[in-house]
């Protein structure tokens, strides 16, 4: 009885993966907005209104889109990059657990980590260049806006 459970505590530390112990498959994206309760679809999927967390396969890049009336869309992809963690195999000599955490997505991380838009108006050019202080108007004040100045005729 005692060889059997030797050879599977060895069988699990050789098999054990250290990204996939570490963080797992998935990772959690957040991703908010300005002006918030913006529609969020991650792969074309409806999340709901923002803010919101996505629990998201680390093995695959994601499109997130924000949508929200009156307002330009927002697109951006989230890629995978290698995570830190495939040192630890290296280290330990474990290319089978290089092998679990590829398969598993573990070896990867999302970036950005955090998605965050500022949304612009639609219709409103927003393609200022050069210094200095602009001034932009418009017909309707948004109003979550704060009012710094007045202008006025003498």
């Amino acid at each position: 009885m005692r060889l059997p459970a030797t050879a599977i505590l060895f069988a699990s530390v050789l098999l054990s993966a250290c990204a996939s112990i570490i963080h797992g498959s998935n990772q959690e994206v957040g991703i908010s907005s300005y002006p918030s309760n913006a529609t969020v679809t991650v792969d074309g999927v409806r999340l709901g209104p923002t803010p919101v967390f996505a629990k998201l396969a680390r093995k695959d890049n994601h499109t997130i889109r924000i949508e929200l009336a009156g307002y330009e869309p927002f697109e951006t992809t989230l890629t995978r990059k290698v995570s830190g963690w495939i040192w630890g195999n290296i280290f330990n000599g474990l290319i089978i657990g290089i092998v679990i955490d590829d398969v598993t997505g573990a070896l990867y991380r999302l970036t950005p980590e955090q998605v965050s838009s500022q949304l612009t108006r639609a219709g409103v050019d927003h393609s200022l260049t050069g210094g200095g202080v602009y001034i932009v108007l418009t017909r309707e004040a948004d109003p979550q806006w704060q009012r710094t100045a007045t202008l006025s005729r003498k």
